[in-house]
């Protein structure tokens, strides 16, 4: 039978908060600071927007959003002193998202006018919104996110006075912006990095450290 649109949300709002209590679990081991420099913990709050598309997309952005406005509906939730909001769109109440050809994330952000995503997880179907399958995610962001720190760390480290562009790939990296991360690998490594059309931002990423641990 078709799942009412309350348990919908309930059951969208408890995958994003096993997503969050299993990424903010699994590294509390680290030092304090380095928790703090953390995308989920340093914006001190975000609003979590489940958009309906084609399939599911999660989109964590520190953009603000309008105030609650006709059908629209939001859920607050909150673990280690981080707070979230899980804000919900769908067809009837965003008809863009409806008429998608491609719901990849780049088209769905533009949908939404998110500029800034602090992560886009994208859930094929009801069936994947379970607690084993959002602390699997959960693991992975904060794995990723954790990487993404010691590395742009690294760089900065080894080309100093040029840490203004490195933050620049990092947020290229975060974002899936492939074009500008290829730019700025070749300017922080003058042309030795020189990733081809469509290599992800996260490549060009690892590329660079490559280069600059040589």
């Amino acid at each position: 039978m078709p799942v009412r649109p309350e348990a919908m949300r309930d059951l969208v709002s408890e995958y994003v908060r096993a997503v969050h209590t299993t990424y903010l679990d699994h590294l509390a081991h680290l030092p304090p600071a380095v928790r703090g420099a953390l995308p989920l913990v340093a914006t001190g709050g975000l609003t979590v927007v489940a958009a309906a598309a084609q399939r599911l997309h999660l989109v964590a952005t520190t953009d603000r959003l309008p105030a609650l406005d006709g059908p629209e509906v939001e859920l607050a939730g909150e673990h280690r002193g981080i707070a979230w909001t899980v804000r919900f769109f769908d067809p009837s109440v965003l008809p863009e998202l409806g008429v998608l050809a491609d719901d990849g994330p780049h088209d769905v952000r533009r949908v939404l006018g998110i500029a800034n995503a602090v992560y886009h997880l994208t859930v094929a179907g009801g069936g994947a919104l379970t607690g084993h399958h959002a602390q699997h995610s959960g693991v992975a962001l904060a794995n990723q996110h954790a990487k993404a720190l010691r590395d742009l760390d690294r760089i900065r480290r080894a080309l100093p006075g040029r840490q203004h562009i490195v933050d620049e790939l990092g947020v290229c990296a975060r974002l899936g912006l492939d074009r500008a991360a290829a730019l700025l690998a070749g300017d922080l490594t003058s042309g030795r990095v020189v990733p081809a059309a469509g290599v992800p931002a996260a490549s060009c990423l690892d590329a660079v450290l490559d280069d600059v641990n040589r």
